[in-house]
């Protein structure tokens, strides 16, 4: 990484140096390297740390940068895509073996899952929680909620872990063969529970990603994905990384 004149500069300095160390990024550093100290970085931009602090921050913002406790501020790797778009998939499952199951329960969905499921605000329902990794980080938290008469054969074994019930209740699902789906994709802030999940502040910046899952019309399952926006992007393409649920 090279100096640069920043005083000739209109824009705040913290914003031009961002692009400046963008550019090294892409030029100079491997995914997962440990940057300079601030120390270094300041003296070899000629900037004060202050502004060298506001323009590594706003990188981290963008998910160029992570900041580890112990560690330091390493490259992130290149975000996650999420399809938008419908890749022709007919039916469940797939392979998935970065999404990981992580219990099942029965209880009542949130009231805009209710309206899609057709259930009654308080009708409990199969709920699976997933959590999603890439690069070895957390990057995504699922809640699949199936209304119970769709699986009328679920056996649930009581002495089973809470991952080996999640999976069974998505074999029973894949048995339903979805011919058909929606998806819709918001930005929204993290809950505290999603937080914890994704090792984010509470009120992070979010993508919520819900997919309703439809046989012979009638909806089957709803899924609602919450992303870590710093670590994803949107695709319209094929590939669908999301996918159904596989067990």
């Amino acid at each position: 990484m090279g100096t640069t004149q920043l005083e000739t500069v209109p824009e705040p300095k913290y914003w031009h140096l961002k692009t400046v160390l963008g550019d090294a990024l892409d030029s100079e550093f491997a995914v997962g390297e440990i940057l300079p100290n601030e120390r270094e970085l300041a003296a070899r931009f000629g900037v004060a740390r202050a502004t060298l602090r506001q323009a590594l921050e706003q990188l981290e913002l963008e998910g160029r940068l992570q900041r580890r406790r112990g560690v330091g501020t390493t490259v992130a790797p290149p975000r996650m895509g999420v399809a938008v778009a419908d890749a022709g998939h007919t039916r469940p499952g797939g392979t998935e073996g970065d999404w990981q199951p992580v219990d099942t329960g029965l209880a009542a969905p949130p009231a805009a899952v209710a309206l899609l499921l057709g259930t009654a605000p308080d009708e409990a329902v199969h709920t699976v929680r997933r959590t999603r990794s890439s690069h070895g980080q957390p990057v995504a938290a699922e809640s699949l909620y199936v209304p119970v008469p769709r699986l009328p054969a679920l056996a649930l074994p009581a002495t089973a872990s809470g991952p080996a019930r999640a999976r069974a209740v998505l074999r029973e699902l894949q048995e339903l063969r979805p011919a058909d789906r929606d998806r819709a994709v918001e930005l929204g802030s993290a809950r505290a529970d999603e937080a914890r999940q994704l090792e984010r502040l509470p009120g992070s910046p979010v993508l919520l990603v819900t997919t309703r899952y439809v046989v012979d019309g009638a909806t089957v399952a709803v899924a609602v994905a919450t992303y870590r926006a710093d670590t994803c992007r949107l695709t319209f393409g094929d590939a669908d990384p999301v996918g159904l649920p596989a067990a």
